[in-house]
């Protein structure tokens, strides 16, 4: 008896705590502490003496949620709700704190009353969200602190149904004040207006631009609280007659419509049971055991649970997922190592569903051709270029320019463009403005890969069993050795500057992509990175300028 009056208390907060019906296979998991997939059926049955037996609890569909309350079996014609928004300091509750407030009263399914106000969080607003909002602090400053900001909200609202876009973001932020004011959570019933552009859309997207613009909306979003709520608001009258084509007619349907389901793929998530909590490259197979997509991760528990969430991944992912039958993984010692396994399981697997900006193929060089630049295939010094577009464009530029290095053509062409718009030639000075631009891109991108291709250096990262150590040996232009590491002397350390003493210069793109992977964690090294400088050199300074930019990393000049 005891066990079943637990099970329907946590159930009754779970449902809460999503403020919506939860689906029953995951709601079995979660209150009865499951370890695998349950069948919804099974799920029905394991549940179903605490959701019999407890007034506050009801089966909706396959779904588990609360008796109604007296509002939610209000008509939708008759219901009150409140559209808001919320602009805030930063993106996580316990930290940051709103900075204005928006919202829009809908009766009798017509736009009514708008609330507006700002609200003084405390602290100086951080300059991406002050650049995105085009809040000012002067403002913050004269509105009224956070907590009487949100009471009059509360008292503007009374016991409306409330609704936002992405509500879970904003009501994570409305119960922390609330709860900071009054002890509790706010207990008003919650649609959430992106659950409903899903489930009545399908795959169409369900951010609020995209709403906005696909019903029309008077009002335009742009990151303001209540032209925000405004279009938030007409998109609520689009999508509740929607709604009320495939049945609804309450706001407790309503409720229901807007619940998250898991997506199909949730099911598959028992074969990323057993995944280390290490990092490693990862593989999604299929029926035929082809390899689908690969991918690495610092932690392969977290990332491979990640997929079987909620979100929809993207679509060429998405589809590999929906194809999935078997996922295989490989630990390593380091995300570094994990960084390079995966590039080499790309170009050899070659899955259909990772980007193709990955794969050396896309590439492309500039080479002389007599007196004239082409854009080649072919590997050169002038290169590599991510984009066959830059490339072209470049090459372009430099006809019949005179020049040693592309900066040098840099001068004349700038020149020539100002010739051209004296001359009020427009549409020729476009053309060439668009090409300078273009070979300013593709100089910027041959003088990094020429710094980086001047790299001498040992990574030294953690190895895969405890109290090992690796050592990755860049030089020339590639990575030429990968062998345990012990210390800058012994036989790990003269046979690896040996295999550099033998390895001869490469300009072969999959070197360009192992240093271009291998410079972020040199840029941003993470803490179990050590860098070994195995000669000084200017280009080494040039590339890592800034010197806390390497703090930790320790350097040697032994060869």
């Amino acid at each position: 008896m005891q066990l079943r009056l637990d099970a329907a208390d946590r159930l009754v907060e779970l449902v809460e705590e999503r403020r919506g019906p939860v689906a029953a296979d995951e709601a079995a998991r979660l209150v009865l502490k499951l370890g695998s997939q349950v069948p919804v059926g099974l799920a029905r049955s394991l549940l179903g003496e605490a959701v019999r037996d407890d007034a506050r609890l009801r089966w909706a569909g396959d779904l588990v949620a609360l008796t109604e309350a007296p509002g939610d079996a209000l008509a939708l014609e008759q219901a009150t709700f409140v559209v808001f928004d919320l602009e805030t300091t930063g993106l996580r509750p316990s930290t940051a704190r709103p900075c204005e407030i928006g919202a829009v009263r809908v009766c009798g399914l017509g736009l009514g009353e708008r609330f507006q106000t700002l609200a003084n969080p405390g602290a100086r607003l951080d300059p991406a969200i002050a650049a995105l909002t085009g809040l000012r602090d002067a403002e913050l400053r004269r509105a009224p602190p956070v907590q009487a900001a949100v009471r009059r909200f509360l008292r503007f609202a009374g016991d409306a149904v409330l609704v936002a876009h992405n509500a879970r973001f904003d009501m994570a932020f409305l119960d922390n004040e609330t709860m900071r004011a009054t002890g509790r959570r706010t207990a008003a019933t919650v649609v959430d207006t992106v659950g409903l552009a899903r489930r009545l859309l399908g795959r169409q997207p369900a951010n609020l631009s995209a709403l906005s613009y696909r019903f029309a909306t008077d009002a335009r979003p742009c990151h303001r609280a209540l032209p925000d709520a405004e279009a938030t608001a007409e998109i609520l009258l689009c999508l509740i007659g929607m709604a009320q084509e495939r049945g609804a007619r309450t706001v407790a349907d309503l409720v229901e419509l807007a619940a998250t389901r898991p997506r199909r793929v949730h099911r598959k998530r028992s074969l990323a049971f057993g995944a280390p909590q290490r990092p490693g490259v990862y593989l999604f197979r299929d029926a035929n055991d082809h390899v689908l997509y690969v991918g690495r991760a610092r932690d392969l528990r977290a990332r491979l649970r990640s997929y079987f969430r909620s979100e929809r991944q993207r679509p060429a992912v998405e589809a590999a997922l929906g194809a999935l039958e078997r996922v295989e993984w490989r630990t390593l010692g380091s995300e570094v190592e994990a960084a390079l396994e995966e590039l080499r399981l790309i170009r050899e697997l070659r899955p259909p569903a990772n980007r193709r900006a990955v794969r050396p193929d896309r590439y492309v060089y500039l080479r002389r051709r007599g007196d004239s630049v082409v854009c080649s295939s072919q590997p050169g010094e002038l290169g590599p270029l991510s984009s066959r577009r830059t490339g072209r464009l470049a090459a372009r530029a430099l006809q019949g320019v005179e020049w040693e290095t592309l900066e040098d053509a840099l001068p004349k062409l700038q020149e020539k463009l100002q010739r051209l718009a004296r001359d009020l030639r427009f549409e020729d000075a476009a053309r060439l403005r668009d090409r300078i631009a273009a070979l300013e891109t593709a100089a910027r991108e041959v003088q990094r890969m020429r710094r980086l291709r001047d790299l001498s250096v040992c990574l030294v990262v953690p190895g895969e069993h405890d109290g090992t150590r690796r050592g990755i040996y860049v030089a020339k232009g590639q990575v030429v050795t990968v062998r345990p590491f012990i210390g800058t002397s012994g036989v790990e350390w003269q046979a690896a500057l040996a295999d550099i003493a033998r390895a001869e210069p490469t300009l072969a793109p999959e070197a360009a992509d192992d240093l271009r992977t291998l410079a972020s964690f040199i840029r941003r090294p993470p803490p179990e990175l050590t860098v070994v400088l195995l000669a000084h050199s200017t280009r080494w300074r040039s590339f890592e300028s800034e010197p806390s930019r390497t703090a930790g990393a320790s350097s040697s000049s032994t060869a």
